[in-house]
């Protein structure tokens, strides 16, 4: 999935950063890539507090903003935030655990539209003792919607948390699923 532990531990003293921002239904999109791909996708009520996050996570890295090279991997992702986009296919480089990985690679295997409890996860990686770390797994997504953490509820059914506020997983989680609904009206 990419970066090495190394490079992501020394803040990306090693690498160049390319950067775009777009607003989008959610509020903010900040799409972040490395050479190899993205490497982080944020989302916000406020562009500029999404560069310091960025700038905050990757403080040794040489970080440029650059919206024209990345508008269509920015489209991509606005075209799945619309609804219009059932699965983003696109270059990674993420740094993680082996078990953050595990955790992230079982998220992509969510069907769109539909949703998984933390214990489905766990219990799916053979870890059913694991709930928690998968939770945590979920929080320390560095690449938001294209590992669809919003998809990951609460074994009671309820949101339970995310990164980027409650308000907008419902907001992507009922997107799909009436994405969904109108796909499947004859």
């Amino acid at each position: 999935m990419g970066m090495t532990p190394k490079t992501y531990q020394q803040a990306g003293k090693t690498i160049s950063i390319v950067y775009a921002i777009a607003p989008c239904s959610l509020g903010y999109l900040l799409v972040a890539t490395t050479e190899k791909g993205i490497c982080a996708v944020k989302l916000g009520n406020e562009a500029d507090k999404l560069e310091h996050i960025l700038n905050q996570e990757f403080h040794q890295a040489h970080i440029i903003r650059d919206d024209h090279t990345l508008k269509e991997w920015i489209q991509a992702i606005l075209n799945f935030i619309a609804g219009g986009e059932a699965h983003l296919n696109l270059p990674l480089d993420v740094r993680g655990t082996a078990f953050q990985k595990q955790v992230w690679e079982a998220l992509q295997k969510i069907p769109y539209g539909e949703t998984r409890t933390y214990t489905d996860i766990a219990c799916d990686m053979a870890k059913p003792d694991a709930v928690r770390a998968v939770g945590n797994a979920c929080g320390a997504n560095p690449i938001a919607l294209i590992v669809p953490c919003h998809r990951v509820l609460r074994s009671d059914g309820s949101l339970g948390g995310y990164h980027w506020g409650i308000e907008r997983k419902q907001k992507l989680l009922t997107q799909e699923s009436k994405f969904l609904k109108d796909d499947s009206t004859p």
